[in-house]
């Protein structure tokens, strides 16, 4: 019994180790469009609701610096569907159906930036990328810059 414990605490140990907090929560930039009207807003992804103060009949969503569809929450007064999307130049959106106003947003957790490593040095994955995909231990652009 005190080896199968010794042998718990060990792993608890090696777990806890391997997660670090972040020192302080991502910021997260989002762009809600509606027709020819838009609105921004910035904020840190901590898990606070947040209202929109805005109207606009949203349809399309630019998340250039964070993986909103999976890690953000959007409130509307009716039922919604959420589709992710790339643009030509590499921008992930999502796309609102049937559009309605936000009305507000609560995100937690993080992304990794491209050309970060999405694979530590001992093959552990680090996170999910925030605009692109993970290749070669390495967070790629959806859209080959060059």
């Amino acid at each position: 019994m005190k080896s199968f414990t010794l042998l718990t605490l060990g792993f608890g140990l090696v777990s806890a180790a391997a997660v670090e907090p972040r020192a302080t929560p991502q910021t997260v930039h989002l762009t809600f469009h509606g027709g020819p009207a838009q609105y921004t807003m910035a904020f840190p992804a901590d898990g606070v609701k947040r209202n929109t103060n805005n109207n606009i009949a949203v349809n399309i969503i630019d998340a250039p610096d964070y993986n909103a569809l999976q890690n953000c929450q959007f409130y509307t007064a009716g039922e919604k569907t959420l589709v992710g999307s790339i643009t030509s130049t590499g921008l992930t959106q999502i796309l609102v159906g049937p559009p309605q106003p936000i009305l507000a947003v609560s995100c937690q957790g993080f992304c990794l930036p491209n050309y970060s490593s999405c694979y530590d040095t001992h093959g552990q994955y680090v996170g999910d990328c925030c605009n692109g995909y993970c290749a070669a231990t390495k967070c790629r652009p959806w859209v080959n810059p060059f």
